[in-house]
């Protein structure tokens, strides 16, 4: 029993404990879908940016194999503890993987630790676990590029990355997307940010939910991936924002008057 305990003693890491525990998620060989094509649901498109109180991020919900549409109700929005958010385009089934890693991670560390992982620790936590699904990703049945939201109670400030599907971060400092709806409103968001009503990080939560509203209808016309809101069914984007106060998403209720406000033409 005392061989096994020193056996996966970590110093706080999650990640290396599952490692050294033996669950730790294989690498898939290279050669086991040659010749094979497989449709692997995939989701997108996922926008987020800094307003005046902090960090709106917003999702469709559409999740799609190929030309096949598999799930309308995806939530690309993920908690990863009380002050961070994670948001997915790619692979939901990695995607969600990763996001119970790191919420594991996160509070492993926390009660071992007894203090609350860094910023930088939370941020190279997500990068490690995509550089090791490289493998899956080049193969292209586990590719994600995830959005990374977070609220620093030391620093009181917010920060915003974006990865690649190597695991490479990136800070944002204005406004991200990433996706196959993210090339029709990457524009958008630089127009509005530039020579809209007031820049991105100075506008409301009202202003920053209804404009990512539009952005993702405006993706959604132009790229079959992207879901569009159906009033009709009570389908509408997933939004959440990042603040002093930790994370919170926008009620369905709250959507649907948003929604109606931000669609109109008047």
């Amino acid at each position: 029993m005392t061989e096994n305990l020193e056996r996966i003693h970590t110093s706080g890491d999650f990640l290396e404990l599952l490692k050294k525990s033996g669950h730790y998620p294989q690498k898939v060989s290279s050669g086991i879908f040659e010749n094979k094509a497989l449709e692997i649901p995939q989701g997108t498109t996922v926008l987020a940016f800094h307003y005046k109180d902090g960090i709106i991020v917003a999702g469709d919900r559409r999740a799609t194999a190929g030309n096949a549409i598999m799930y309308d109700r995806c939530d690309k929005v993920i908690p990863i503890d009380d002050f961070s958010l994670m948001a997915i385009a790619g692979v939901p089934a990695t995607a969600f993987e990763m996001a119970r890693i790191l919420s594991h991670n996160f509070e492993y560390y926390r009660r071992s630790q007894l203090r609350t992982m860094s910023t930088e620790g939370k941020v190279r936590a997500l990068s490690k676990l995509l550089k090791d699904n490289v493998g899956m990703a080049l193969q292209g049945v586990g590719g994600v590029s995830p959005l990374f939201a977070i609220y620093d109670k030391e620093q009181k400030k917010v920060f915003l990355y974006f990865y690649d599907m190597l695991g490479a971060e990136f800070q944002i400092l204005t406004y991200v997307a990433t996706g196959s709806g993210s090339p029709m409103i990457k524009g958008v968001l630089e127009h509005e940010n530039l020579w809209g009503s007031s820049p991105l990080g100075e506008r409301s939560e009202e202003e920053a939910t209804s404009l990512s509203i539009r952005l993702l209808q405006t993706a959604a016309q132009f790229d079959s991936a992207t879901g569009q809101a159906r009033p009709e069914d009570k389908l509408y984007p997933i939004i959440a924002k990042i603040t002093k106060d930790g994370y919170q998403f926008i009620s369905d209720d709250h959507m649907e008057s948003i929604y109606e406000s931000s669609m109109s033409r008047s």
